[in-house]
């Protein structure tokens, strides 16, 4: 990391020219610039004379010292800025013997650039005009005057990793609104203070004061925007107060992050803002954070949340200042009142891409007791180092203990100097700020109420006081994920595939069918006839009597029936019939009694006799019918699906998709070890043994597949033929710690030494940071021996089948800490092959570990199990457990969004999933947080944010699943070309989906398609659709566009 020079470095500051400048005597008047900083004078301009038009070259340089040692540092660039007065220089008179000078204007140079890397810049500031001053234009058409500045350093005053690093902080503080009554702006002055800490070098903590706010009676509200000031005391020109850019702008409540933020509140914000008493500072306090301290921020954020904001009330007295007859006010000793606090939720900046958050919080009386309960500080900033600040108390601004003394200096050198220019940070004798978390002085403050009782401060609840504060950073702590660039249209991002044959079908298709079949037949019947009676009977037919053509009929009869060819026809006509069943009644079940057979077939032989009388007189060509295109799945797309499926409790579809791969590469073993894993969480060990040998005698060398042999030998209770596959697992490969743990840590004292040995050089060699077991005292494990193996499993931690859906994945690899312990690695292979029957008792042991313990990692796996249990009490106990540990970890999140998806607690798995996928680092499984992250938006009809969830999901690990929530998502959107290429591609991935053939029946219908409609809703009815509100829905559609029911 690069280091920041020791010598200190040159900041320079050049007025170039000024313009539009006006004088109180004469066009051309004399003037010079005074250049100050930090309180002390960098010097004065050469006087000089100003052009007609209004502009004058000073090309005045002065300058001062950076130091980050001692003196000028990084915070003091932050938040005090460079102060040009300029001054006019009146023509002497008769007998004078002093030049007279009236000052014109001051203008302020922000030095912010220099924080941000910059190492020169160059900006027209405008000249405020003090009060009285030709410079004050009454009509704002006049030009305003303005200063030319450069400022430059020799090299960028930050280094490469400060600024990515490093980050700077601005707290604004509007107003107290619906202070207590008791408040008064007649009788003895009083200065207003609210104070806070922060972390501002490393981990010391600086406190920030806004001091001198100003009492306001009720009757109108702040007007918004309006400018921020800046927290210097005495600035000569009233425009000057203003930092330039930086305004306060509002916004409406409920878009807060505070606590008076909901519907109810709006009434009294309304009441308190407009007509109620209250107290305006409108200040902003910079504060530079190098890299620990942001670190440091971060931390104390996750560990104490709420942030105490200190608000107290000094009275001031005027007393006299020595032989010029000034007054100056000061303090009473040690009177500090109505001490209250605002808890400052900060968790929000821990939020991905975070930078700012705003509201009102509300104000309570400063009891210690509560302070600490509530946000684990027992440092009170006014009561411990109150005298300090009491002393102070004229002054306003951030306190910083490396600020350097100043001397005292003004323009005028007839006047107190300390009235100019002061900012209020505490020097470095005067006090040392103990840690947030540092034990307080015992004592009070003379004044001070007892720390159990604080009658002043209740009178802010009383009053229902709130302070408005707002806390921004340059960076946001937490980075935010960019945003993918995902296709502009769907089919884009659809692979290309072959295009499927066009086959017609449906209730006419059925019709036509049967009406071609009838032809045929009535033809081939026909030609028997001719050839019994030959051709010239049919001339013939008007004379004969009905007993010939009867005579003739029973002889066809009897014809057909001997030759077979009666028997023929009935095959022929059969698949005609039923696909009139199928495409025209929906009939794809068998029936539940007989009664409703007979009643079915009764009216079908009704219909069948009117269309067979429809069809004699009719001739309808035969359709060719193509091939069928086959769609081709990967391996690895066909586990996915399988993970779906269990996900969803679809055990039988799950077990379909592992034989498919093992059809289509039976030599795989991975394969066999994935089906084995799928068998040992639907509980079938037999079927799962024989997976995981058959896997093993592809390869008698695989580490994985002995493994598995083994746990479930001991599943099995075959435990001598487990500790032979484990042992072998070790002696194939000595470094595999995961073989070495379930083998045993007490084995003998023999294997124990060869394990120790080899572990070392497991960690020499791959400089894995794994914590072997060096350390560990064998009489803690000695009454443990074969604790794996020959620990009888036990039966009420074996999950069941019908609770697999709270486990999203057994083998969620939760992002290994720096330093594991070999019972985590095993953990993790244990969940990775869905051996959750082992898990607890491996956990048991990564508690005796010296180097083990709960930690984020574990607190995770406890919560995972008891999701599987469905305890979401305990997992969310747990959850909170690993979050206290680590606030940033993306599993963390992910968990407790699953956590209340499947507890039913919606709106808290949508926070929870938005955060998860706002972070840089992915989380375990982001399958299925966008899949549910994009049902829930789907639920609250948030469309647009559903196709974009969706899409991300299709774009990472495309399925049926995802391309049907991207299908509704366009379809909600009456995006319907989009909808119908989104369907089609998960019908292409899974025809078995009745949901997908719902809305591509939904899709037909809307474009008017009525063949494909007819298809989509048949296959809909044939796969039984469980959603009665999707079928009612498709009816609806269907009475509106008259047809897609061939029932009707």
């Amino acid at each position: 990391m690069e280091q920041v020079p020791s010598t200190g470095r040159l900041v320079q500051i050049t007025v170039t020219e000024g313009y539009d400048l006006k004088g109180f005597k004469g066009d051309t008047p004399v003037t010079f610039i005074r250049a100050e900083f930090n309180q002390v004078v960098l010097g004065d301009s050469a006087k000089i004379t100003v052009s007609p038009e209004g502009t004058a070259k000073y090309n005045f340089t002065s300058s001062f010292e950076f130091n980050p040692e001692g003196g000028i540092t990084l915070d003091d660039l932050a938040h005090k800025p460079v102060f040009l007065t300029v001054t006019e220089v009146l023509p002497k008179e008769k007998k004078q013997k002093e030049e007279k000078t009236l000052i014109l204007g001051q203008a302020v140079v922000d030095l912010l650039p220099l924080l941000e890397g910059q190492s020169s810049f160059q900006t027209a500031v405008p000249l405020h005009p003090v009060q009285g001053s030709p410079l004050e234009t009454p009509s704002s058409s006049v030009k305003q005057c303005s200063l030319e500045v450069k400022v430059l350093v020799a090299e960028p005053l930050l280094t490469t990793a400060q600024i990515s690093e490093g980050n700077l902080l601005k707290v604004t503080l509007e107003a107290a609104y619906s202070v207590p009554e008791s408040f008064i702006p007649t009788g003895p002055g009083q200065n207003y203070m609210v104070g806070l800490q922060v972390p501002s070098v490393g981990e010391k903590d600086y406190p920030i004061l806004f001091k001198n706010g100003t009492l306001k009676l009720g009757g109108e509200r702040e007007p918004v925007p309006r400018p921020k000031k800046w927290p210097i005391a005495n600035i000569l020109a009233p425009g000057a107060n203003n930092i330039p850019d930086a305004f306060i702008v509002g916004g409406p409540y409920e878009e807060e992050d505070g606590e008076l933020n909901h519907p109810e509140d709006r009434e009294f914000r309304n009441q308190a803002e407009c007509i109620k008493k209250r107290i305006i500072w409108d200040l902003e306090s910079r504060c530079y954070l190098d890299p620990p301290a942001v670190v440091s921020f971060q931390k104390r954020i996750a560990d104490c949340r709420l942030w105490p904001v200190e608000i107290t009330r000094v009275p001031l007295i005027t007393v006299s200042k020595g032989k010029a007859g000034k007054t100056e006010k000061t303090d009473e000793e040690g009177q500090l009142s109505f001490h209250g606090v605002a808890y400052v939720n900060m968790v929000p900046l821990l939020y991905p891409g975070v930078k700012r958050i705003r509201g009102a919080f509300h104000v309570y009386p400063y009891l210690d007791n509560v302070v600490h309960e509530k946000t684990k500080c027992l440092f009170s900033l006014f009561r411990d180092l109150g005298h300090h600040l009491i002393h102070n108390n004229k002054i306003g601004g951030i306190i910083s203990p490396l600020s350097k003394p100043a001397v005292p200096k003004n323009l005028k050198e007839d006047k107190p100097v300390k009235e100019k220019d002061i900012d209020g940070r505490l020097r470095p004798g005067d006090m040392q700020a103990p840690s947030i978390k540092s034990q307080s002085s015992d004592t009070p403050l003379e004044g001070e109420p007892p720390l159990s009782h604080n009658p002043e401060g209740q009178q802010y609840i009383e009053a229902r006081t709130y302070i408005v504060l707002e806390i921004q950073l340059d960076k946001a702590l937490v980075p935010k994920r960019m945003p993918e660039e995902l296709a502009r249209r769907v089919k884009e991002m659809i692979p290309p595939r072959p295009p499927l044959t066009r086959r017609t079908g449906g209730a006419q298709k059925a019709m036509s069918d049967y009406h071609i079949q009838i032809k045929n037949i009535s033809r081939a019947i026909l030609d028997e006839y001719y050839r019994m009676f030959g051709k010239q009977v049919a001339t013939l037919e008007s004379d004969m009597d009905s007993e010939t053509l009867e005579e003739q009929k029973c002889q066809l009869s009897y014809e057909l029936n001997c030759s077979g060819k009666y028997f023929a026809f009935k095959e022929q006509l059969k698949h005609a019939v039923v696909k009139i069943v199928r495409e025209k009644y929906l009939k794809t079940t068998s029936f539940e009694s007989q009664e409703e057979l007979q009643t079915f077939i009764s009216e079908l032989y009704v219909f069948l006799v009117d269309q067979m009388h429809v069809a004699l007189n009719q001739t309808m060509p035969e359709d060719a019918q193509g091939t069928i295109a086959t769609i081709y799945t990967s391996s690895e797309q066909l586990r996915l699906f399988a993970f779906e499926a269990e996900v969803n409790e679809n055990f039988e579809m799950a077990a379909a998709y592992y034989k498919e791969r093992l059809v289509r590469e039976p030599q795989n073993l991975d394969h066999w070890l994935d089906y084995g894993a799928f068998c040992l969480l639907t509980e079938d060990n037999i079927k799962a043994q024989e997976c995981f040998r058959k896997a093993l005698s592809l390869n008698q060398s695989h580490i994985h597949s002995l493994l598995l042999c083994g746990v479930l030998a001991v599943l099995l209770e075959n435990y001598e033929q487990a500790e032979i596959f484990f042992e072998d697992a070790t002696c194939l490969e000595p470094t595999n710690v995961v073989a070495w743990t379930l083998l045993g840590p007490g084995a003998t004292l023999s294997v124990l030494d060869k394990f120790l040995e080899e572990s070392s050089k497991l960690q020499s060699d791959s400089r894995e940071p794994i914590l072997p077991t060096q350390t560990w005292d064998p009489s803690i494990n000695q009454n443990l021996s074969n604790t794996f193996i020959k620990e009888v499993p036990a039966k009420k931690e074996v999950s069941k089948c019908k609770d697999s859906s709270a486990l999203l994945h057994p083998g969620l690899h939760y992002g290994v800490s720096q330093t594991t312990t070999i019972f985590m690695e095993t953990i993790h292979f244990l969940m990775n092959v869905k051996a959750v029957q082992f898990v607890h008792r491996v956990l048991a042991h990564e508690l005796l570990c010296p180097q083990g313990g709960p930690s984020c990692e574990y607190y995770l796996v406890l919560a995972q199990t008891h999701i599987l249990k469905k305890d979401f009490a305990k997992a969310e106990e747990y959850l909170q457990q690993a979050a206290q540990m680590d606030y940033l970890s993306p599993n963390v999140w992910g968990l407790k969004g699953h956590l209340y998806f499947l507890s039913g607690n919606h709106a808290e798995a949508k926070a929870c999933y938005e955060r998860t996928i706002s972070f840089v680092v992915d989380a375990s499984e982001m399958h299925f947080i966008f899949l549910r992250l994009g049902l829930i938006y789907l639920e609250e009809k948030e469309y647009e944010k559903a196709k974009k969830t969706y899409m991300q999901a299709c774009k990472r690990s495309p399925s049926c699943l995802t391309w049907l929530g991207l299908g509704i998502a366009c379809y909600r959107l009456d995006e319907l070309t989009e909808a119908e290429d989104a369907l089609s591609e998960a019908n292409a991935l899974n025809n078995y989906n009745a949901e997908v053939w719902a809305y591509l029946a939904l899709v037909c219908l809307k474009v008017g398609r009525q063949l494909e409609a007819e298809q989509a809703y048949k296959y809909t009815k044939k796969l039984k659709l469980k959603d009665e509100a999707l079928l009612a829905e498709i009816h609806t559609v269907q009475e509106t566009v008259g047809f897609g029911n061939p029932s009707f």
